[in-house]
């Protein structure tokens, strides 16, 4: 039984479920989900969780992400990316320090209208399937946060970009609004994600090498469940607390910090997470896991 994490490095060309699956397999885990979705035209980091990890799949949604993406100037197309029909074709007369001024127009705190080919859904239906369908609805705007905003490299009709940005951003919308705001029109060429709350993909194990590796290398790769949780507030409980959160009652403790919380008993051992709200901790998500002995 596997509960844990592997930071894996998503080729480009194949979906992230299919990254998921295959890795699943090398390590023999018996449930598998991620932490935040990556198109097949996109690589980097995929955050995989295997047994009770997958309890904490929303709480690392929830973290900021870190991406890298080429945008190719001059071009729109039908998906907002490189695997869409070119829609619309403009000469691109674009200086550098235009375009670096233009970026900071887009920092803080911003609305975005999700494109059409995405997994949002429509009284069922995801749009992306209805956009396949040649159809278009109304889409409400959403406000995002753009952290960080950097030019790296301009070299027409293409400029590299690192974006950090809340849970939610559309890149490839970014790059259609970078586009319109310069004149031109965009569309996203290129994206790698780089950082996902405080994962790197610099950490990360592509999924070819983890093939070659023999299953106790594979295994060694795998954060345990406390790693994942790390850097939220901990709070410890004795046996007889930490059994009435078990049993799904909440607890008036002294001293918490507002939010969500690490939850261990006596012995160490990870109970799960918790909410504390005015004194108060709500259990959130508990684990499954054996205590200690």
């Amino acid at each position: 039984m596997i509960d844990g994490a592997l930071l894996v490095d998503k080729p480009v060309g194949v979906t992230s479920n299919f990254a998921l699956q295959k890795v699943k397999r090398l390590l023999g885990a018996a449930k598998a989900g991620h932490a935040g979705t990556l198109d097949p035209l996109a690589s980097g980091l995929l955050i995989a969780l295997f047994g009770e990890a997958t309890k904490f799949a929303g709480l690392l949604l929830d973290s900021d992400k870190e991406y890298l993406a080429t945008l190719k100037l001059g071009e729109t197309t039908s998906t907002g990316d490189a695997e869409g029909k070119v829609l619309e074709e403009k000469a691109v007369s674009v200086a550098e320090r235009q375009a670096a001024e233009t970026l900071t127009r887009f920092q803080g705190e911003i609305e975005q209208v999700p494109p059409m080919h995405s997994a949002l859904k429509r009284d069922g239906v995801p749009l992306y399937k209805l956009a396949r369908r040649g159809e278009s609805v109304e889409r409400q705007p959403r406000r995002v946060r753009i952290l960080e905003l950097e030019l790296l490299d301009f070299r027409t009709p293409s400029m590299d970009i690192r974006v950090r940005c809340s849970k939610g951003t559309y890149v490839r919308t970014l790059a259609e609004d970078i586009g319109a705001a310069l004149g031109c029109g965009a569309h996203l060429a290129a994206l790698r994600r780089t950082g996902s709350g405080r994962f790197r993909v610099d950490d990360a194990v592509p999924v070819a090498a983890l093939e070659t590796m023999a299953p106790p290398e594979r295994r060694a790769r795998v954060i345990g469940l406390e790693a994942l949780l790390v850097e939220l507030p901990r709070v410890d409980l004795d046996a007889a607390l930490a059994a009435k959160l078990r049993n799904g009652q909440s607890l008036s403790l002294q001293a918490l910090s507002e939010g969500v919380s690490a939850v261990y008993g006596p012995d160490g051992a990870l109970i799960g997470i918790g909410r504390a709200e005015a004194g108060t901790l709500h259990p959130l998500r508990l684990t499954q896991v054996a205590e200690k002995g």
